[in-house]
């Protein structure tokens, strides 16, 4: 199937909060990563996303250059035809972009997705995160409204965070406090300035204690009966059940109880990347261990071209990180539900 069209992405957010499911997004920065993602999404029988992050898109464009717009738009076209050979449905998404990357990321973005959309095409993405958890809340929100106005002419859509991350990705690095738990306050202030869909639609990524990076359960105290309040006050005022599509940020090493309560409460996206990038990693350090003598040129000898052929490695990579796409999907509980 191809990329998702944003009638067809919208139909995936709707089936996910109506049948209490959340599809993985996975972050990829590399032809092999994508297919990895989108084998694993296949094996689960489940629609997914895929990602790119500032530093993902700058990947993208060559390690030397830099580029997040030339990366993100190599990345966008490249996936439109890989993607079609597989029997599930991708949205493209950008992740976490901070106010000073906008100028160089987000935007450009957005307006190339109009400029496309005007012509009789489709946008690039399906959806942009703009992550404005780093500066306080008015600004954050003032950004939103702006972006958002943005998004819905190129019919995409816009996450958006409200609260803050901690842990560390791409750079930015948040402190572990209680900024990591949105309050309901925030929340009606979210939905008082983005409204509740009539200005396009969203998504919100409320923190109750989400970190990125790699941490064991238990470390991080995750409280998800904020997102429950949160739906609740918001919804009484508005009139509208579980008015916000949630996403979770985050999520590596949650435990599946933590992961379940989130998803009751409304959450259609989590994020997964430290883990499905260990999933990958792992069968290339058994490969290089296993075959030392083989990729390496030993004592003189001329190893092994079948061992460091890198599409011998690969091979494993992918196949790992996609088993571990189709485990958050089973977790998730989004296998089986391809529209």
């Amino acid at each position: 199937m191809p990329v998702a069209t944003p009638e067809i992405y919208a139909e995936m957010l709707d089936k996910a909060k109506r049948e209490s499911f959340a599809y993985p997004a996975i972050n990829v920065s590399s032809s092999q990563t994508l297919h990895a993602a989108l084998q694993g999404f296949a094996e689960a029988g489940s629609d997914g996303i895929v990602q790119v992050s500032t530093g993902g898109a700058e990947y993208f464009s060559g390690p030397t250059i830099k580029n997040m717009v030339t990366g993100s738009i190599a990345f966008a076209k490249f996936a439109e035809e890989v993607a079609a050979n597989y029997p599930i449905n991708v949205a493209l998404h950008t992740d976490h972009c901070p106010k000073d990357k906008l100028d160089g990321f987000v935007r450009p973005l957005l307006e190339l997705s109009t400029e496309r959309v005007k012509s009789g095409g489709l946008p690039y993405f399906q959806s942009h995160m703009w992550d404005g958890s780093a500066i306080d809340m008015d600004e954050n929100l003032q950004i939103a409204v702006e972006l958002l106005a943005k998004a819905k002419a190129a019919n995409v859509i816009l996450e958006v965070e409200i609260g803050a991350v901690g842990g560390e990705e791409d750079g930015v690095t948040g402190a572990i406090d209680e900024t990591l738990y949105t309050t309901p306050e925030d929340a009606l202030a979210t939905a008082a300035a983005l409204g509740v869909g009539e200005n396009g639609r969203y998504m919100t990524a409320l923190t109750f204690g989400n970190v990125h990076g790699s941490y064991k359960p238990g470390n991080v105290k995750l409280r998800p009966e904020i997102l429950k309040t949160a739906q609740g006050v918001v919804g009484e005022k508005y009139g509208v059940d579980k008015p916000f599509d949630l996403v979770f940020h985050g999520g590596s090493g949650s435990s599946p109880e933590e992961i379940a309560a989130a998803v009751d409460y409304g959450v259609i996206k989590m994020n997964v990347d430290t883990d499905t990038q260990y999933a990958f990693t792992r069968p290339v350090a058994a490969h290089m261990f296993t075959n030392y003598d083989g990729v390496l040129k030993v004592d003189g000898e001329i190893g092994n071209k079948k061992l460091y052929d890198p599409r011998a490695w690969g091979k494993a990579a992918e196949a790992g990180m996609a088993a571990r796409v189709a485990e958050a999907c089973e977790n998730l509980r989004s296998a089986g539900t391809k529209l």
